[in-house]
């Protein structure tokens, strides 16, 4: 039921969010060099490499490493950066992913591919085995500003807690987040 779900929505979502997913790709090409889409490598269900998209907010010369651990990470941004960033716009092109079956709408957020440490403590406590989300739990409980050990603690009680309505309450919970812009990088 779970991924009927994430394909229904997706495609609902999809069309409703056509005509700014179209401005976006065009003010992202008009504004910056390179690629509209940036396509990271993210770690899957059971530790499987896959490539998930996002519109590009940041530099085609920045480093491939997690914005938090970039020195100055203001200096990477494209002139659209912190506005997709704010709004989480960059997040769109994922529902792609959501209908491929690489991602759902709820779960743990992928992590980078060289997020050793972050890797390593999902293995270790089962939360590997889940497909990652758009939206999780660790996000509607602090996103960003959480440390690695607290985002996998967060990952492990949806692992024990994970149903429809669970998720449906991520969802919602994800919405007024990101309505308010609480805990969002920029």
């Amino acid at each position: 039921m779970k991924r009927l779900f994430d394909i229904c929505l997706a495609l609902f979502v999809g069309l409703i969010l056509i005509v700014p997913i179209l401005l976006v790709t065009i003010l992202i090409k008009l504004s910056s060099q390179g690629t509209v889409l940036y396509w990271s490598n993210r770690v899957g269900q059971n530790n499987k490499i896959f490539k998930m998209p996002k519109f590009r907010t940041m530099r085609v010369d920045t480093p491939a490493v997690a914005t938090h651990l970039l020195m100055d990470p203001e200096q990477f941004l494209t002139p659209l950066g912190p506005f997709l960033r704010k709004t989480s716009l960059d997040e769109l092109p994922q529902l792609w992913t959501i209908i491929k079956g690489d991602m759902s709408f709820v779960g743990p957020r992928p992590a980078l591919f060289n997020q050793d440490d972050l890797i390593a403590l999902r293995t270790q406590a089962g939360v590997h085995k889940l497909i990652p989300g758009l939206t999780g739990w660790a996000q509607v409980n602090g996103r960003d500003e959480l440390p690695i050990p607290k985002k996998v603690e967060f990952d492990v009680e949806y692992l024990k807690q994970k149903s429809f309505t669970f998720d449906l309450y991520i969802i919602w919970l994800t919405f007024v987040k990101v309505a308010r812009r609480d805990g969002v990088s920029h």
